[in-house]
């Protein structure tokens, strides 16, 4: 169907005037009522923030989301835009996209004025509709609002004091849409006060002209608790005339963690290359960010962001698919000395309370993947401490084992040995193999193997096995003798 091109045409076809609020809200309840997805991509947040961006949305409010980093604020804000319509109309080359029925303007008031109904008609797509901007303290009143525009007065021979010499900033020029603010805080204050009058009034002032432009715009804004006192702060009465703030939060279980990161993670590489992660390795690069969380060496108040699994994923799949090309081969399962593969994107998210130099970030980040790993295995393996009697601990099925290392046995292990070589260098160790098969249902000799190490590292942080990192891979043996033979050199 021809859409109208002139202002007579959109009057005939029945066309009535929508505010962007009324038009979301309109949008929105269809598609509760159609049952569709209202954020596609979004996890872990259906009974947390999406009912209240829903509630904001239903009462027509500008909203705040505030949140740590990597709580998919940006995505979401970005979404918004898919509860607007396909198109809508406005007169042909307005800066401020002016509603044909209802304008405002003096430009399109003008041009009504002189060709009435035959004034032309432009069709604005709804992703065209919306327009965001990052805080940063070079932000002007004029990028945001609008000024005088004295290269147009002098072309179009006007006076500094008209009206249409005005070039208006990206607020106005986003009328009848959403504007978005990443980083609020970081704002200067001064352009936080130019907002109050868009969000109470809905309209603007430029330069002193006596304009009133009342503005049909959907206002949202992103934050981080932090900037509330190390960067900048949201000054009070802009914080008043925000109609709703939203908390973000961090995955609340294991399995929206590892939902977002499969979701996230480039893991589509050489199709002629099978890479095969566990489950419990998985499970371990999640488990690294929620032991971040919640360590006392990290800075909390900047937060740790699901960015941190994502890169870990990444590299840990890089590590396996170079020994895939090293090797010639065309199936390739990770291994747990893979994992320090991982350390380059740990050290990259997370921001220590104490800064010091560089190795003190990679100790730290070593600490936190030894800590995902001991809570991975205590998670998928019996507990190495278990108590069989009053009398005496029981290591239970790993008692062969700790024997074994007790009696001077000692393997070797890296991310360059061969599957064969690999296997062979673990299944040294009594009940190894058993142990992996029984609890970790492994198959073949590749991920049994990384099974076994995975078992030996769950050992090594429950202090009950020793190692020593090399450079591509780790030394394991006896705790306790490797603790006397350095005492005996101290």
């Amino acid at each position: 169907m021809k859409r109208p091109e002139t202002l007579g045409d959109l009057k005939s076809s029945g066309y009535r005037s929508t505010s962007v609020r009324d038009e979301m809200r309109r949008n929105l309840i269809a598609r509760l009522r159609s049952g569709k997805t209202l954020f596609p991509g979004i996890v872990g947040y259906e009974r947390t923030v999406i009912p209240q961006i829903q509630n904001a949305i239903l009462a027509k409010h500008n909203f705040l989301l505030l949140g740590l980093r990597g709580q998919a604020k940006s995505r979401i804000i970005r979404g918004l835009r898919t509860f607007l319509d396909d198109v809508i109309p406005a007169i042909a080359g307005c800066p401020i996209r002016d509603d044909p029925l209802q304008p405002h303007c003096r430009g399109c008031r003008n041009k009504l004025g002189e060709k009435g109904d035959s004034t032309s008609i432009e069709w604005i797509p709804g992703e065209a509709r919306y327009r965001e901007k990052m805080a940063t303290p070079d932000v002007t009143v004029a990028d945001l609002i609008g000024d005088v525009d004295p290269i147009k007065a002098a072309t179009e021979r006007r006076a500094l004091s008209d009206e249409l010499v005005i070039h208006y900033g990206i607020i106005p020029r986003t009328n009848r849409g959403i504007f978005a603010i990443n980083e609020l805080p970081d704002l200067p204050t001064r352009i936080q006060v130019a907002l109050l009058n868009i969000l109470e009034e809905r309209d603007v002032q430029i330069r002193g002209f006596p304009v009133r432009i009342p503005l049909d715009i959907l206002m949202v804004f992103t934050a981080n608790p932090e900037d509330y006192t190390n960067r900048g702060n949201i000054i009070t009465p802009l914080k008043d005339r925000i109609d709703s703030q939203i908390l973000t939060h961090y995955p609340l279980s294991m399995d929206h963690a590892r939902a977002i990161t499969e979701q996230e993670a480039w893991q589509d590489r050489d199709p002629d290359i099978s890479i095969v992660i566990p489950d419990y390795l998985k499970e371990v690069i999640e488990e690294i960010a929620i032991q971040a969380r919640q360590s006392d060496y990290v800075d909390q108040n900047s937060g740790v962001s699901a960015r941190l699994s994502i890169s870990a994923l990444e590299n840990l799949q890089s590590a396996v698919e170079t020994r895939a090309y090293l090797a010639d081969e065309k199936k390739v399962v990770a291994r747990l000395c893979d994992l320090s593969h991982a350390i380059p994107a740990i050290s990259g998210k997370v921001e220590l309370v104490f800064e010091g130099e560089q190795e003190g970030l990679q100790k730290v980040s070593r600490h936190l993947l030894g800590k995902a790993i001991k809570a991975t295995f205590d998670q998928y393996l019996p507990d190495a401490y278990k108590l069989e009697s009053k009398e005496e601990a029981d290591f239970s099925c790993y008692r062969n084992a700790i024997r074994w290392f007790a009696e001077g046995g000692k393997i070797e292990v890296s991310d360059t040995q061969t599957v064969r070589q690999y296997f062979k260098a673990l299944d040294k160790v009594p009940d190894l193999k058993k142990i992996s098969v029984q609890y970790l249902k492994t198959k073949g000799e590749a991920e049994t193997a990384t099974g076994m190490e995975f078992i030996l590292e769950g050992l090594h942080q429950s202090s009950i096995v020793a190692k020593q990192d090399l450079e591509t891979g780790a030394v394991y043996k006896d705790f306790l003798g490797t603790m006397f033979s350095g005492m005996e050199s101290d």
